[in-house]
Parts: structure tokens; sequence; C-alpha cells
């Protein structure tokens, strides 16, 4: 049985960070002249409060570093008891909904999954529109954090090799996790406010630049419309067309591109293959819809380059109906997200990283069936691919697309028809954003659905933004004993 202890406390620290943060959309609500601002700070004293008492009831329990099985622990666990405090200000300020809702809002937020059950967001109060974009702020960020530094370590779907690939900052190894940390803070927090900018200029009110650029930078998708992104200037959608895709990025580019070093993002590998697909699914789209429909070059140029990168990198925001357009472009765009964007970004899915080492490593077999006695191994980069990275890849690809199957079947008995089932799966596990189907509002929300499959998505947004094996292995015997 692993040490609680030291989980225990940092997760207290957490929930003390994440009270103060509380206090953020309180001040804007009251600035404002919300209404809401008392319920935030109250909020932020529970969530603060419990975060004392769990610190300071284990405060004896510091170590110097976690071991494998307390990473994997903090990791699940941190993305658990998070949006269960940030459930809090939803549940009291917007009674109507419920626990069920509450939570859902919530864990949707904080996995930057984006998907809705919330209806009327052009009249809701400043704090708790503000307090879903943190949310997904603060779970964009996390998920670079985790994704560099615990899941390596943890071998959780080949994201050794990126770590040992992409720490190679200017030359050198970073001394400490804190420094990386540390950098990663600093450029998203950059990224933020070049994205706020950027949206003021192209005629955003300053709120819902705020707003907008905080969920674009965490590829999270929540807006503060009803119509997200439909409505505001086609400046601003090609704008944050830009954002959404640069935000799909490996994060620890840009620390290496801030330090002076630019070669590491123009050579990588799956940022060039980002860039292709992405591309061949635009033309694709744009293609198919010009020679169905009689709508304007630069519309549907717009509107599909927007919307397939928004679901492409997992952020979720939507300017027509992808429905609308056919059964092709919806296969792509779908197609796109199960693929998603960079290791080691705000991004989400199976990961276009994975998704090369998958290929690379089929292409190998072919070539020993072809030749028995040569030695074929995978390269990627011009570095070797070890065998751990190739088994670890298909395990996490494996479980991924078991957990979708699953997922689907289970909305269906729960009472959602096929196709919404199939898309719910999709939107949950691949943290993406929107539902097509039966059941869905004229805004996407999916407040209509039974309370199961609700939980149902919420169980596969948490599997989903954690790679799927970091959860799944919490359920092995073996991982509980000493």
């Amino acid at each position: 049985m692993p040490d609680l202890r030291p989980v225990v406390h940092i997760l207290g620290l957490l929930l003390i960070a994440l009270g103060l943060t509380m206090l953020v959309p309180a001040a804007i609500d009251l600035a404002m002249g919300g209404g809401g601002w008392r319920v935030f700070v109250m909020s932020a004293f529970v969530s603060a409060l419990s975060g004392v008492g769990f610190a300071l009831a284990t405060a004896n329990a510091r170590v110097p570093s976690l071991s494998l099985r307390q990473s994997f622990l903090l990791t699940t666990l941190t993305w658990i008891i998070l949006p269960a405090y940030g459930a809090i200000p939803i549940y009291v300020g917007e009674g109507d909904l419920g626990l069920t809702n509450a939570l859902f809002e919530s864990m949707s937020g904080m996995t930057t999954t984006g998907t809705t059950v919330m209806v009327g967001l052009d009249d809701l109060g400043p704090g708790i529109l503000l307090w879903r974009s943190i949310l997904q702020w603060l779970g964009g960020l996390g998920i670079v954090i985790v994704a560099l530094i615990f899941l390596p370590v943890m071998k959780v779907g080949g994201m050794q090799y990126f770590r040992a690939e992409g720490f190679d900052t200017m030359g050198k190894i970073m001394p400490r996790v804190t420094d990386i940390a540390l950098m990663l803070v600093q450029v998203y927090l950059g990224l933020t406010i070049i994205a706020a900018l950027a949206y003021v200029l192209v005629g955003l009110g300053a709120f819902d630049a705020v707003n907008h650029a905080l969920t674009t930078i965490a590829t999270g998708g929540y807006s503060t419309r009803d119509t997200s992104f439909a409505e505001f200037s086609p400046s601003a959608q090609y704008v944050s067309t830009a954002l959404m895709w640069l935000s799909g990025l490996p994060f620890i580019r840009y620390v290496q591109l801030v330090n002076g070093s630019a070669m590491p993002l123009m050579q990588d590998v799956q940022v060039r293959a980002y860039l292709r697909w992405t591309l061949y699914a635009i033309g694709a789209i744009v293609a198919y819809r010009l020679a169905q429909s009689d709508v304007g070059f630069e519309q549907t140029l717009r509107e599909s380059a927007f919307n397939t990168v928004s679901l492409w990198s997992g952020t979720g925001y939507g300017t027509a109906s992808v429905t609308d357009w056919g059964d092709f472009p919806l296969l792509v765009v779908m197609v796109g997200g199960f693929i998603g964007a960079c290791t080691a970004s705000t991004g989400c899915s199976i990961k276009v990283f994975r998704f090369i080492v998958l290929f690379e490593a089929i292409k190998s077999q072919l070539r020993q069936l072809v030749h028995p006695n040569r030695v074929s191994l995978v390269h990627i980069g011009g570095r070797r691919v070890e065998d751990e990275v190739i088994s670890s890849v298909i395990v996490m690809f494996t479980a991924f697309v078991l957990g979708f199957g699953v997922l689907v079947i289970l909305l269906s008995l729960s009472g959602l028809e096929m196709r919404t089932a199939i898309t719910a799966s999709w939107t949950a596990i691949c943290n993406i954003g929107p539902v097509f189907g039966h059941g869905v509002s004229g805004s996407g929300a999916v407040d209509g659905f039974p309370d199961s499959a609700k939980w149902l998505m919420i169980a596969g947004m948490l599997l989903g933004r954690l790679e799927m094996v970091a959860v799944l292995v919490l359920f092995l015997p073996r991982f509980w004993r000493t």
C-alpha cells in the first residue's frame, strides 16, 4: 500500500491555490455589478479551508520526490478532487443545475473538454463565465506539466521518448523539474496574454477577449456566447484558427524558442505532420463543400479551416453546423479529433506523435516480413525509438480504442440514440466538446441527456485526459501491493 500522506499533502496545497483562484471571478463579478461574488467568496473559503486541513494533517509527510505509485495516484486524484471543488460555485450559484450538471460542467472545464450543460450563456453573470474559462485554463496548464513531468516517468504511451527528446534545451538537459515547470508557466501565461491582445485587436470586448484567450490556449472551447465564435467577426475567426493551431504544438518547443533555439520547433517531426494533416483535411473539406454547395469560397474556406482546426486540436469552438456539410466532412473532422494535436500540448486525444510511432512500427514490421534476416529498427527524426516506447504506444492506442467502444455501448444503454452515443463517446474520450445527434440543444448543450449518460461522459473525460492507462492502472490489485 503506497503512503498516501505525500499525495494528500500536495492535494491540500492545490486546493488552497484553487480557493485563492476563486477570488478572481469574485472580484470581477463585484466590479462588473454581478450578484454572484458572494458565492465565489464562500466557495473560496470552503476550498482553501479544506486544503489547509489536508496540508496540516500531512505536514510531516514531505518527501524529496514521489514514488511511481504516488505519481499515478496524485495525477488521477488531482483531476477528480479539483473538479469536485471547482463545481461548488457552479452548484451554489446556479442552483437549478443540480449536482450532476455542476460536476459535469466543472469536469468538462478542468479536462478542457468543453461540452456544456448550460444554456443561456449570454445571460449568465460575469463571475460564472470567467470561472468556467479559468477552469479550462488551469486544466490546460496542468496537463502540460503532468505530460512533461509525470507521464514520462510513468511510461505512459511513449511520453518517456518525448521527454528525453524534448527536454534537451539549448544543448543540455534542464537540471530540475521546478525549472521546467516554471518556464512552462511563463510561456503559457505569455501565450494567453498574446491571445487576449490579438482578440481585442480584431474587435472582441475586453471581457470576451480574456475569456476566449483562456479557453483558446487551453484548447478548451468554453465560450461566453451560446453561438460560440459565430458571434464574432471573420477576422476574429481567422485569428482564433491560428491560435488554436499554435496551441496544439508541443509547449516545450516554445520554451526552447524563448531560450533562443528555433530549430527544434522547425525540425520537429510531429509538428510538420500536424501541419500537413490539418492542411490536407481543410483542403479536402473545402473541395467537397465547393462541389456540393453554392457558398462563396472565402466563407467556405474560413468555416472549414476554423471548425477543422477547432475539432482537430480539441478546442471545440464552432462557427457552423458541421453536420450540415455532409457525411464526408463529418467523417474527416471526427478522424482528426481521434488523432488530436501534438504530444506535450494542451491538445487532447491519441496525439500526432503516437500515430507517427504506430505507422513507423507497422512499416518496420512489414520490412521485417519481406527481409526476415534484416534488423529493422524504428527511427523518428533521426533518433531510434526504443521497444518499450513502441509497446507503451500500442498499449495506450489499444486502451483508447477499447475505451471508446465500451463507452459507446454504455451510452447507448443509458438511452442515447446510437449516433449521439458515438459522438458523445468521441467528444468525451477525445476531450473535444461538441456532440452531434438527438438530445443536443440548439446551442450544443447536453442538458437534456440522462444523468447516467452524463456520469459516463464524466468518466470518459477523465480517462481521455489522463491518457487512459494512467487511470486504469489504479484498478490493478498489484498496484496497491507494497
